[in-house]
């Protein structure tokens, strides 16, 4: 999962950038494949969405369905950036937690930042609006994978109701040391 964490730290990168706007996102970013030392024989998956990953399986040819045995989604992380004038001290970058409720996304960081305004006080929030999501699929038959990965496919369910999207993508190779 360490590959997980370097898309988010890409993620936060971008929101950073100065320019005349904030800067795209990369859309429906989704990766799976064996990540060297993880566990053997296990698929991870990364999804950099709008949407939250809620399922995950692998299909096998024969159209044998092996549902995810875990399915994370964190919203991106909010960054803090206060700079107070008249010899206050400079606050930030400081990382809180965004969440996506009912009423849109909200800061739960535990110590969020509370600018105390002297004179002008220049300040900016970037928001990420993508959920990295990860999954976990063990494989049920790991030669019969090595044998025909090429016709398996990963089946990703995003989204709550009413949004809800199916999406399918070609199964990893299986790693080198396999087989």
């Amino acid at each position: 999962m360490k590959w997980a964490a370097g898309l988010l730290a890409l993620l936060l990168l971008l929101a950073a950038c100065p320019g005349s706007g904030p800067a795209p996102l990369p859309n429906d970013q989704i990766r799976a494949g064996f990540p060297p030392g993880g566990i053997a024989n296990q698929i991870e998956i990364t999804a950099i969405d709008r949407l939250a990953l809620r399922g995950a399986e692998l299909v096998s040819p024969d159209g044998h369905v092996t549902p995810a045995i875990s399915v994370t989604a964190n919203p991106a992380p909010t960054d803090y950036f206060t700079q107070q004038s008249l010899g206050a001290t400079y606050s930030g970058p400081k990382f809180g937690v965004t969440s996506v409720g009912s009423g849109g996304l909200t800061n739960i960081a535990p110590n969020p930042v509370t600018p105390k305004p002297v004179g002008a006080a220049p300040q900016t929030e970037t928001r990420v609006l993508a959920i990295l999501s990860t999954a976990s699929i063990q494989l049920p038959d790991p030669a019969a994978y090595d044998r025909d990965w090429q016709r398996y496919r990963i089946r990703l369910r995003f989204g709550n109701p009413p949004e809800v999207e199916t999406r399918e993508i070609a199964a990893p190779s299986p790693p080198p040391s396999s087989g």
